[in-house]
């Protein structure tokens, strides 16, 4: 069972990786933030559209980097989409928390589906270089949500 598991989820990095959603730039953007992960070299621009109530009304982003990083960012721009900037925060926290703890602590309040769906990612803490892959989306996000403009895993 373990094993068919694993290979549903590395299908699933592959296919976001090699077919990333909502993958190019947003004309209406309202925040924008670079990523940089200095580790293997991925890079991401993320363009995002909030409403006045700080609700993301889109999302996208461009970049390179590995199947881990894209098939993040490419998963991450599809849950998000709907969600207030402070839901995304404490997701992003619950995610963080996945990918680095084999028992994480993850609040009531989170989002359960949309964990459920990021869930194919956290296998990366059994490789920690590679957490750094898994949520340098996340970070940019939170770094344009904030209008930082620039952010880097290291």
């Amino acid at each position: 069972m373990m094993d068919e598991l694993r290979e549903l989820y590395q299908e699933v990095i592959l296919d976001h990786g090699k077919n990333p959603r909502n993958f190019g730039s947003l004309d209406d953007a309202n925040h924008m933030a670079h990523g940089h992960n200095p580790m293997c070299g991925d890079t991401l621009v993320i363009y995002l559209h909030t409403d006045g109530d700080g609700r993301i009304g889109d999302v996208s982003f461009r970049g390179q980097g590995c199947a881990i990083s894209l098939a993040s960012a490419s998963m991450m721009t599809e849950i998000v989409k709907g969600k207030s900037v402070a839901e995304v925060e404490k997701l992003f926290h619950a995610f963080h928390e996945m990918c680095t703890h084999d028992d994480p602590d993850i609040p009531e309040d989170v989002d359960k589906d949309a964990l459920e769906q990021l869930q194919v990612l956290s296998g990366v803490r059994e490789f920690p270089t590679r957490v750094k892959c898994a949520t340098l989306a996340w970070h940019t996000l939170d770094a344009a949500a904030h209008d930082q403009g620039e952010i880097s895993t290291e």
